[in-house]
């Protein structure tokens, strides 16, 4: 079954980017290609790929040469395997696009759709994108399909390879450090909402530039605390702290932990039905 999509970015990047300017003249710097041999600029037309060896010789590889080797420019994604979302740990996911229905074939397209989400299924498919043979996930979302690119096996790194996590090993977690430290996780527990999280270094960097843009001068930034150097020596103690914060946060009681809101609203209920009872008393004596 060929079903025809569009494919679209789901995600739009929003990184400041700075240019490169001469302070002394305030204009753009620009940079060349030059030669390591003797400092001469090289035109782009003698520029070829080279793959540096252990030995520290290049092997040179020509354009021609290369796209002898392109994967052919098919436009198909084709889907290889069904499997389990869960099954897929997030460290291979990359970017993420919208596949968008031709009006023509809406109806496999919805029929697929509907089919994977029943299913619990996700697609393992590969395609290819400016010459490049990609291995991606295909995953239903409220009736619609979302594709991820994804890294393949070789280019994720073992965490035996980093070494460090053998200093785990002969570490015991004490009963009541782990009682406390899931009763901190139960106290922060929530449901994910994006939209809270925000890029805050980026709003800074583009606030400073409105301003520098409007004619500030002078350093207008105050620098943030520099982070306490001084170890955790008591966990307990800390865990116990951190939980009293979190609660006090969400507006619990530190101790019972029930919400303060609600046992200052349920004061102040009772506060006001005592006070039209003798009201009430006062006016019938």
């Amino acid at each position: 079954m060929n079903i025809p999509v569009g494919l679209y970015s789901a995600v739009s990047r929003k990184t400041v980017r700075f240019n490169q300017i001469d302070s002394a003249t305030g204009s753009r710097v620009k940079q060349k290609r030059v030669s390591a041999a003797d400092g001469e600029e090289v035109p782009y037309e003698r520029i070829v790929k080279g793959f540096e060896l252990p030995s520290g010789d290049f092997v040179t590889i020509s354009d021609e040469e290369m796209a002898e080797l392109d994967p052919d420019a098919v436009r198909t994604i084709d889907i290889h395997e069904f499997v389990d979302l869960a099954d897929i740990d997030p460290v291979f996911y990359d970017n993420a696009y919208h596949l968008v229905p031709d009006e023509q074939t809406a109806k496999p397209y919805k029929l697929l759709a509907n089919a994977m989400e029943e299913a619990g299924k996700v697609c393992i498919c590969h395609f290819v994108m400016r010459s490049k043979q990609y291995l991606a996930a295909v995953r239903p979302k409220d009736g619609r399909l979302l594709m991820s690119t994804m890294v393949y096996a070789d280019e994720v790194v073992d965490h035996t390879e980093i070494g460090g996590f053998d200093l785990l090993d002969d570490i015991s977690i004490d009963p009541k450090e782990q009682a406390m430290a899931e009763q901190l996780i139960a106290t922060l527990d929530s449901q994910f909402d994006p939209s809270k999280h925000k890029d805050t270094y980026r709003e800074a960097v583009l606030e400073l530039i409105d301003r520098k843009a409007a004619g500030e001068t002078g350093d207008a930034l105050v620098p943030a605390p520099a982070p306490s150097s001084d170890k955790v020596i008591d966990l307990m103690a800390a865990l116990e702290a951190s939980v009293a914060e979190a609660k006090k946060a969400r507006g619990r009681h530190p101790a019972t932990g029930r919400s303060t809101t609600k046992a200052k609203a349920a004061k102040k209920a009772a506060k006001k039905s005592v006070s039209k009872t003798a009201k009430r008393a006062r006016k019938s004596a």
